[in-house]
């Protein structure tokens, strides 16, 4: 036997050679390449057939970039478990036997994988009932940011300063989350506007529109709008209402620009922004002066004269 042929006896040897039994079947060095090569070529097909679906095939029927996120993953689950149970078939493993490692699985689970486990379960309810979706404003506690991603066990979110922060999904299943894009990116914004008491409401809320209106970032439908807030203690409160899509996720932003548009129409018509005031009262001891009647005179200490 020439040295070639003695090693492909080896080669064969170590492929075919038994690291265990797997229930019936022998798990062997080629069952254990094959299993891992075909693991790979799934996740890496299923991947590639995700992305194409939200880049490519979704936005040719002009779908919401969170719709078809959700629709991409939960194909990819689907395509994933039916490659699992294809790839154990064709490389010869015992399914009886796997049904063995899940019943040990789920025992793993009930002891150190709850937070785990509740977070991929979470994250199936969000993708099928999206009560959030990719793209969505919302915030959650102390955390305003955009859904950028979605996966089996956390969702990202970008903060305007663009940090991204990791949320588990269970948290946005159980706590409670603001979502201000669930319908549409269309809101409502309030700002507070105080004048001085000598000044025409009227005037003041045409001043305003005009801001509003001059606005790009402002919608006109629906159309902004003045309040009369209450009379202050020092100043005249209006609140100044408007709806804006562009800005929904930057909301500070648009009440920069807006105030400082304010502060120059005011300035430019002679509108008075009034600082606090306080009446002051004195009775005390005035009284007694008109009287006639002397006060209490009260000597400065020694060291201080």
């Amino acid at each position: 036997m020439s040295n070639y042929e003695e090693l492909l006896e080896k080669l064969k040897t170590y492929w075919n050679f038994e690291l265990f039994e797997l229930g019936e079947s022998p798990f062997t060095t080629k069952t254990l390449i094959s299993l891992l090569i075909s693991l790979f070529l799934l996740f890496y097909i299923t991947s590639k057939i995700k992305r194409l679906l939200i880049k490519r095939v979704f936005p040719r029927y002009n779908m919401d970039i969170g719709v078809s996120q959700s629709i991409a993953t939960i194909l990819s689950y689907f395509l994933v478990i039916i490659g699992l149970v294809v790839i154990f078939q064709t490389t010869g493993i015992d399914l009886s036997a796997i049904g063995l490692l899940i019943g040990a699985l789920g025992i793993g689970i009930g002891f150190g994988l709850q937070n785990v486990t509740n977070n991929f379960i979470s994250g199936v309810i969000i993708l099928f009932e999206r009560p959030v979706k990719v793209g969505d404003r919302i915030e959650l506690d102390d955390l305003a940011g955009n859904i950028m991603s979605i996966s089996a066990r956390a969702t990202t979110v970008i903060t305007n300063d663009n940090i991204a922060v990791i949320v588990p999904n269970s948290d946005l299943v159980n706590n409670r989350v603001i979502n201000w894009s669930h319908t549409n990116r269309d809101i409502r914004l309030n700002f507070p506007v105080g004048v001085s008491y000598k000044e025409d409401p009227e005037i003041i809320r045409k001043l305003l529109i005009e801001v509003a209106d001059s606005n790009t970032g402002v919608l006109q439908k629906p159309k902004p709008d003045v309040l009369f807030d209450s009379f202050g203690d020092s100043s005249l409160n209006f609140m100044l209402r408007v709806w804006t899509a562009e800005y929904s996720d930057m909301p500070k932003v648009l009440k920069s620009q807006l105030y400082y548009s304010i502060f120059k129409k005011f300035k430019e018509n002679n509108i008075e922004i009034p600082f606090p005031q306080r009446d002051i009262h004195l009775k005390s001891g005035f009284e007694e002066t008109k009287k006639g009647i002397n006060l209490p005179q009260f000597n400065e200490p020694e060291g201080e004269k």
